[in-house]
C-alpha cells in the first residue's frame, strides 16, 4: 500500500480518492433522491496550473510563449500573477493541494475530467461549470499582454481538450481578457458556438476598465445574439495594492472581497442603463454569497429616488433590474433563516438563484444546502438545482425522472425533443 503524508497522518493514496472522500455526500443524495432531480452547478473549478505545460502552447505571442514555458520548467506554476495563490488549500474538507497529484487516474481520459466525474457523481451533479483557478485573478496581472495571450490559450485548452472529454457532463462561460475590448470580442466570434460554451465569464477582482465602457459594447452585443450568457466571477485581493491590505486576517479580506468586487461591477452596470441596452442578455453574479443583495438593492433605490437624472437611461428602480439578473448560491449565507428567505423573496430565488457548489474549493456546498431549506418550496428547489441552469445552457435531462420534472415544473416543453 503506497502511503503518503498529511501533514502529521500517514495517509493511504486509496483514501484521497475524492468518491471516498465524498462518500457521505453520495450517501446524502441516495438518501434525498437527487438522481431523479437534474442538478447543474453554475460553478466548480479544477486547478488549471496543472495543466500549464499543455496549455501554455496555445500562445500565439512567440515570445510569451517561450517565457511561459521557461517559467513551467522553472516553478512548476506558470505565469499567472496571482499574490494569493494558496490560500483556497487551507484547512477544509477535501484533498488538499500538495496531495492532489496523489489521486490516481487512468490513460483514458483528461485527468481533471476523471476526477470531476468523480465528485460529480458522488453529489449527483449532471452537468457542471467548468472554472479555473489561479486565473481568477488574471484582471491583476501586470502585463494586460500576458492576460490576453494565457486567456486565449486557455481558452482553446478547454474547448479542444477538456470539454469534448467530458461525454457533454461540463460546460464553461470562458475567461475573457477583459482588458482588451478587442480580444474580449475575438473570443465571443471565436469559440462563441463551440460545443460547451455556455457563454463567457469576467472576473471581478480588477480594478480598471468599467464594465459601461463603451468599447465593450459591441462585446456584450455579440453574446446576447449569440443566446449566451454573460457571468461576473468574483474572488479576493490581499495585495499590498488592494483596499483590504488593511486587514490583518485572511477571513476578513476573504469575507469582504467576493462580495466587494461585484458590488462595485453590478452597481456600475446598473446605473449605466445595461440592463436597458441588452436586456435578452442573461447575466449572472457568481461567488460572492446572498446577503450583499438586499442591501444593495435598498441602497441603490434610495440613491435613485433622490438623485435620478444621473441615470437616465433607467425607465424602472435599480432594484428591479437587479431582479432581472441571476445570482449562484455559494456561498450561501444561511445564519439567519428569516434574513435568508427575506433574500429569497427580494431576488426572486424561484426563477433567478442557481446553484453553485465551488467544489474542489474549502467552503463548498452540496445541493442539500437548498434541497433541505424549510421555506423553498418543490418547485424552487428544482427550479434552483438545475431547471433555470438548464434553461439558460440549453442542458437535456438525463433520465425520464429528471424530465418529469422539468416539464411539471415548467423548464422544459412537453413536446420537447428527446
Amino acid at each position: 500500500m503506497h502511503l503518503v503524508s498529511d501533514n502529521d497522518r500517514v495517509v493511504s493514496v486509496d483514501d484521497l480518492n475524492t468518491s471516498r472522500l465524498l462518500k457521505n455526500a453520495r450517501k446524502q443524495a441516495d438518501i434525498r433522491k437527487f438522481d431523479d432531480m437534474l442538478i447543474v452547478d453554475v460553478d466548480a473549478h479544477h486547478y488549471e496550473a496543472e495543466n500549464f505545460k499543455d496549455i501554455i502552447p496555445f500562445m500565439e505571442n512567440d515570445v510569451y510563449r517561450q517565457l511561459s514555458l521557461a517559467q513551467i520548467a522553472k516553478s512548476g506554476r506558470g505565469v499567472v500573477n496571482t499574490t494569493n495563490f494558496g490560500f483556497q488549500d487551507i484547512g477544509g474538507r477535501v484533498t488538499r493541494y500538495p496531495l492532489r497529484a496523489s489521486e490516481r487516474t487512468g490513460p483514458e481520459k483528461l485527468r481533471d475530467i476523471q476526477i470531476g466525474e468523480r465528485w460529480m457523481d458522488a453529489m449527483s451533479v449532471d452537468y457542471s461549470c467548468l472554472f479555473p483557478t489561479g486565473m481568477l485573478n488574471i484582471g491583476m496581472h501586470p502585463s494586460k499582454d500576458m492576460e490576453v495571450e494565457l486567456c486565449w490559450a486557455y481558452n482553446r485548452w478547454v474547448t479542444e481538450k477538456a470539454l469534448p472529454e467530458s461525454g457533454g457532463r461540463m460546460y464553461s462561460m470562458l475567461c475573457l481578457p477583459f482588458s482588451s475590448p478587442a480580444a474580449c470580442l475575438r473570443h465571443v466570434e471565436t469559440f462563441g458556438h463551440r460545443k460547451g460554451v455556455g457563454g463567457f465569464m469576467i472576473t471581478t477582482v480588477r480594478d480598471d476598465m468599467p464594465v459601461y465602457d463603451d468599447a465593450y459594447m459591441k462585446v456584450y452585443r455579440a453574446i446576447e445574439e449569440r443566446g449566451l450568457s454573460l457571468s461576473f466571477h468574483s474572488g479576493f485581493n490581499w495585495g499590498k495594492s488592494s483596499v483590504f491590505q488593511s486587514c490583518n486576517r485572511f477571513i476578513a479580506a476573504h469575507a469582504l472581497g467576493f462580495s466587494f468586487y461585484n458590488i462595485l461591477h453590478l452597481t456600475n452596470w446598473v446605473v449605466n442603463g445595461m440592463g436597458e441596452r441588452f436586456p435578452k442578455l442573461p447575466v449572472i453574479w457568481i461567488e460572492a454569497g446572498l446577503a450583499w443583495v438586499p442591501f444593495l438593492m435598498q441602497r441603490l433605490d434610495h440613491e435613485f429616488m433622490i438623485r435620478s437624472s444621473e441615470t437616465p437611461l433607467l425607465k424602472k428602480k435599480p432594484s428591479d433590474y437587479m431582479r432581472d439578473m441571476y445570482y449562484s448560491t455559494q456561498p450561501m449565507e444561511i445564519q439567519d433563516m428569516d434574513a435568508l428567505e427575506t433574500t429569497f423573496r427580494m431576488i426572486n430565488a424561484e426563477t433567478q438563484l442557481l446553484y453553485a457548489s465551488d467544489y474542489p474549493h474549502w467552503d463548498f456546498d452540496l445541493p442539500s444546502t437548498i434541497s433541505d431549506l424549510p421555506f423553498v418550496s418543490e418547485k424552487a428547489k428544482h427550479n434552483i438545482l438545475g431547471g433555470t441552469a438548464a434553461r439558460l445552457f440549453n442542458l437535456p435531462p438525463r433520465n425520464d425522472r429528471q424530465r418529469e420534472n422539468l416539464i411539471k415544473y415548467g423548464n422544459l416543453a412537453a413536446n420537447a425533443a428527446e
